[in-house]
C-alpha cells in the first residue's frame, strides 16, 4: 500500500470521492511477480490504480472488488496456475497469491481513506508505518509515524485493532511487540499473526505490516565521470545521495546537481564529521570512486571503523593490493579489511561510467539483499581472480580503449606492469 501513496493524490477516483476498495498481496506461494505488501486500489466504476501480477489476475480482483463493494465485506480470493481451465484466472508463472480485499470505509473497523492521505502527506525523507488487520475477524489500521522509535506496548491504537482492551504487557500485546517491532525497526514488510490464548477464533489475528525508514544514505567520495553516472543510479534504488571531493572544481560541477547533498571536503575529515553527528548507521553505504592513494587510504581507514552496510572502493587489483598494505601498515585489521568490496562491483564485464555505476548499483543491492552472486551467476568482484573487463581479455591490441575511460586520477603504475611499457590489459581498468 505504501507504494501507491505517492500516486494517490493525483488518482481521479480517489479526488472525486469514489467509493474504492483495496486488493492487497497477504500470502505467496513459488514464484510470483509481486511481493507480500502488494496492494491495488479499485473504484467503483472500475478504475485501477497499481498492481497486483503485471496483469495475470488482474480483471479477477478487479471483479471481485466490485462485488465487496456491493456487499460490503471483505474477502479473500487464492489465485495459482490451473492446467485444466486454460480461461481460468491465475498467475503462468505457475506460482500462487492470496488475496485481501476490503472496502475503504468510514465506520469503525475499516482501513479509510483519510488515513492512507495523511501517510501521503507525510514528508518524503521522513519514516512511516502501516498495521493493518487482514484477518476475517476484524479491519482497520494504525498508521506509525515513526517506525524506528515506536512501542507496541504503549499504542492505544494497536491495541484496539487487536481487540486486547487496553495498552500494557498483557499476553496479546506482548506476543505483538515481540514480532512488530523488529519488523518496523528494520523497514521491512510482513505479515504477523498472534492467537490469542484462551480464544476460540476461526483463525489468528492476522496483520499487514508496511515498514518505511528514511532512505539510507550513500556517500560517494569522488566528483569524477564515474561519480555522476552513479548518482542517479543511486537516486533510482532510493538512497540519499552524497558525493563529497575535496577540489571546488571537480564537486561544484553542475553534473552532480542531482545528488541531495554536495561537499567539498577532504573525504576521510567529512565522514569522520558524519559519523560523530550521527548522520551514519549500520544502512549507510560508502563508495570510493577517488582512486587516489592520499585520499583513499585514511578516508578507508575511518570508513572500517564504522558500523555501516558496505564500503566499496575503486581500484585495480593492483592498486588494490597496494592498497591493502598501507591500511595494514596503518592498523587497520584484517576482518575489517574483509569488509572492504575492492574491485567495486558485480562481475558484469563492465567499462563505461555508465556501465560501472549499473556495476556498483547491482553490489549494492546484492549486499542489501545478502545475495551476492545470485545475481545471474555474476559474483562479486572480489571474490574473483583474473581480469575485470572480459573485454580486455579478448582484445588484447584495444590499448586505447582500455585506457580511455580512466579516471584522471590514475598513476601510470596502474597502466603499465612491463619493462617495454606496454599497457597490460588485465590491470588497465576503471577498477
Amino acid at each position: 500500500m505504501l507504494d501507491l501513496l505517492p500516486h494517490l493524490g493525483t488518482w481521479r477516483p480517489a479526488a472525486s470521492g469514489q467509493r474504492c476498495a483495496v486488493a492487497t498481496v497477504v500470502g505467496t506461494a513459488g514464484s510470483v511477480p509481486r511481493p507480500l505488501g502488494t496492494s491495488m486500489l479499485v473504484s467503483e466504476a472500475g478504475e485501477v490504480l497499481g498492481s497486483l501480477s503485471g496483469g495475470c489476475v488482474e480483471g479477477a480482483v478487479v471483479e471481485a472488488a466490485l462485488e465487496a463493494l456491493r456487499d460490503g465485506g471483505t474477502r479473500r480470493e487464492f489465485f495459482g496456475y490451473s492446467a485444466d481451465d486454460a480461461f481460468a484466472a491465475g498467475l503462468t508463472c505457475g506460482g500462487g497469491l492470496e488475496i485481501h480485499i476490503e472496502p475503504l470505509g468510514t465506520g469503525p473497523g475499516r482501513l479509510r481513506l483519510e488515513t492512507l492521505y495523511a501517510l501521503a502527506g507525510r514528508p518524503p525523507a521522513g519514516g512511516a508505518a502501516l498495521i493493518r488487520r487482514v484477518d476475517a475477524g476484524g479491519g482497520g489500521a494504525v498508521v506509525v509515524p515513526d517506525p524506528a522509535a515506536f512501542q507496541v506496548l504503549q499504542s492505544a491504537g494497536l491495541a484496539a485493532l487487536l481487540g486486547a482492551g487496553s495498552t500494557g504487557a498483557g499476553p496479546v500485546m506482548l506476543a505483538a511487540a515481540a514480532q512488530l517491532e523488529p519488523l518496523l525497526r528494520g523497514g521491512r514488510t510482513g505479515l504477523v499473526r498472534i492467537a490469542p490464548a484462551g480464544e476460540c477464533l476461526p483463525e489468528p489475528v492476522s496483520l499487514l505490516v508496511e515498514s518505511r525508514l528514511p532512505a539510507a544514505r550513500l556517500l560517494i567520495f569522488g566528483a569524477n565521470d564515474f561519480g555522476a553516472a552513479l548518482v542517479p543510479a543511486a537516486k533510482l534504488l532510493g538512497f540519499h545521495v552524497t558525493v563529497c571531493d575535496a577540489r571546488p572544481a571537480f564537486a561544484q560541477q553542475d553534473r552532480f546537481s542531482a545528488a541531495d547533498e554536495v561537499a567539498t571536503a577532504w573525504p576521510h575529515r567529512y565522514l569522520a564529521d558524519q559519523a560523530r553527528a550521527g548522520r551514519t548507521d549500520a544502512r549507510t553505504a560508502i563508495c570510493v570512486l577517488t582512486h587516489d592513494p592520499k585520499f583513499d587510504v585514511p578516508l578507508l581507514q575511518a570508513a572500517l571503523r564504522l558500523d555501516v552496510a558496505y564500503v566499496g572502493a575503486m581500484g585495480s587489483r593492483r592498486s588494490h593490493r597496494g592498497r591493502i598494505d598501507a591500511l595494514r601498515q596503518a592498523g587497520v585489521a584484517d576482518e575489517d579489511l574483509a569488509r572492504l568490496h575492492s574491485p567495486i562491483g558485480l562481475d558484469l564485464g563492465a567499462v563505461t561510467p555508465g556501465e560501472v555505476a549499473v556495476s556498483i548499483a547491482a553490489e549494492l543491492v546484492a549486499s542489501r539483499s545478502k545475495a551476492a552472486g545470485l545475481a545471474q551467476g555474476s559474483v562479486s568482484l572480489k571474490d574473483a581472480s583474473g581480469p575485470i573487463h572480459h573485454y580486455a581479455a579478448t582484445h588484447q591490441n584495444s590499448s586505447l580503449h582500455a585506457s580511455d575511460h580512466h579516471d584522471s586520477n590514475l598513476h601510470a603504475s596502474d597502466h603499465h606492469d612491463n619493462s617495454a611499457g606496454m599497457p597490460e590489459p588485465q590491470e588497465a581498468q576503471w577498477t
